[in-house]
C-alpha cells in the first residue's frame, strides 16, 4: 500500500473510532456522576460541575481530532489522480 491508501483507510476509521470511544467514556463518566449523586445527595452540585467540566475536556478531545482528520483530508489524493497513477 502506498502513503495515499494508508491515510485514506486511517481518516476513513480514526475519526469514528475516537467518536465511539468519545462517546463511550462519556456515557461512564455520566453514569458514574449518576450514581455518585444517588450515594451522597449533599454531594450533588459538586459532582454535577465535576462531570460538566470532564464532558467539556473529552468533547474538545473529539474536535481536536475531527480537525486534524480535515487537515489530513486535504492531504489525500482524489481517486481520479490515483486511479492514473496506479495505472503507469
Amino acid at each position: 500500500m502506498d502513503f495515499g491508501s494508508i491515510l485514506a483507510l486511517v481518516i476513513g476509521l480514526g475519526l469514528p473510532l475516537a467518536v465511539a470511544f468519545a462517546a463511550l467514556a462519556q456515557g461512564r463518566a455520566a453514569s458514574s456522576a449518576m450514581e455518585g449523586m444517588a450515594r451522597q445527595p449533599e454531594a450533588a452540585n459538586d459532582i454535577r460541575y465535576a462531570l460538566i467540566l470532564s464532558l467539556a475536556l473529552i468533547e474538545s478531545l473529539v474536535i481536536y481530532v475531527l480537525l486534524s482528520f480535515i487537515m489530513l483530508y486535504v492531504k489525500v489524493p482524489s481517486v481520479v489522480d490515483y486511479i492514473q497513477a496506479q495505472g503507469q
